[in-house]
């Protein structure tokens, strides 16, 4: 026999408000359960409505930040140094160098007779001027030596090699190497230095003082040699080296006086202009101390 199930009256309607509420509550449950919702659920009306978003104190929350900027981290400071403008002295030329500057004509080759013609009337200074040539190259590293027929007309100090001479620059020189390359100090009074191949090694000594001065004897140049007494005699005669500056192809020559006159200094021009070589050449200047250049036609020497 099963078993007998006894109802007695009035309590079908608390089972049913007991149904109600449970059911109420697993749907409570699965609605907090449910991802992306928040606030739970309410009755509105007989109607379930979600609220969805973010809840009322978290939007307070949300508004304090916005209102609260946050605070900018200090910018480093850079200091900034302005660099002196250094003081530039713009050069200014005589009365009587402009007046000399229009007489020569800026575009102008002059041939060699007319710009000996012309440097007379060009120069400035009431002493002797030297004559220079200054020569732009169409390459570098070009040197030589060259004899002028009637000398440069300055006295050139030749000097021999001897124990004595070293001695005598050794005394002079300062204890640094990097002072002696400088060259700030040593008895020097000469301007060209000649020497036996057997003085080489101890003019090693000296080597940092003399190189940077040009004063180191070379066998290119024909200063190392068995007889420099009578290349001595050739170099107070005339007879003088040229060589290429190193950082620009252009070689600068004495080639007289102004007191040699036109005739002597155009046979040391031609002298010295084919030394160097024509086809080497690409312009020449010719100028004395202190007067304004004259651009030379130089291919019409025929030298």
């Amino acid at each position: 026999m099963g078993k007998i199930r006894i109802k007695t009256l009035g309590d079908e309607e608390i089972e049913k408000e007991q149904k109600n509420e449970l059911k109420k509550k697993r749907e409570q449950k699965k609605l907090t359960k449910t991802p992306g919702l928040k606030g739970g659920s309410a009755l509105l009306q007989g109607r379930r409505v979600v609220e969805v978003g973010p809840s009322a104190e978290e939007l307070e929350k949300a508004e304090v930040k916005i209102e609260q900027p946050q605070e900018k981290p200090e910018e480093k400071k850079v200091k900034t140094t302005k660099k002196k403008d250094k003081f530039v002295k713009k050069q200014t030329r005589s009365d009587k160098y402009k007046k000399a500057v229009v007489l020569v004509e800026k575009n102008k080759f002059y041939p060699l007779s007319e710009a000996l013609e012309l440097l007379p009337k060009v120069q400035m200074a009431k002493f002797d001027e030297t004559v220079e040539l200054h020569i732009n190259l169409n390459e570098g590293g070009v040197s030589g030596s060259v004899n002028l027929p009637h000398g440069s007309g300055k006295k050139t100090r030749v000097a021999i090699a001897t124990d004595e001479l070293i001695k005598q620059i050794e005394k002079g020189l300062p204890a640094s190497a990097d002072a002696q390359a400088s060259g700030r100090r040593g008895k020097i009074d000469f301007d060209i230095l000649l020497a036996k191949p057997d003085m080489m090694p101890k003019l090693a000594k000296v080597a940092r003082f003399l190189g940077p001065k040009g004063l180191m004897p070379n066998p290119k140049n024909g200063t190392i040699t068995q007889n420099p007494e009578s290349i001595a005699k050739k170099y107070e005669g005339g007879h003088m080296n040229f060589k290429s500056e190193a950082k620009a192809p252009i070689v600068h020559m004495i080639v007289g006086k102004m007191s040699f006159g036109d005739k002597k200094l155009e046979e040391n021009i031609k002298a010295a202009l084919k030394a160097v070589q024509i086809p080497k050449i690409k312009n020449v200047t010719l100028k004395s101390t202190m007067s304004p250049g004259i651009k030379l036609n130089f291919s019409s020497l025929g030298v």
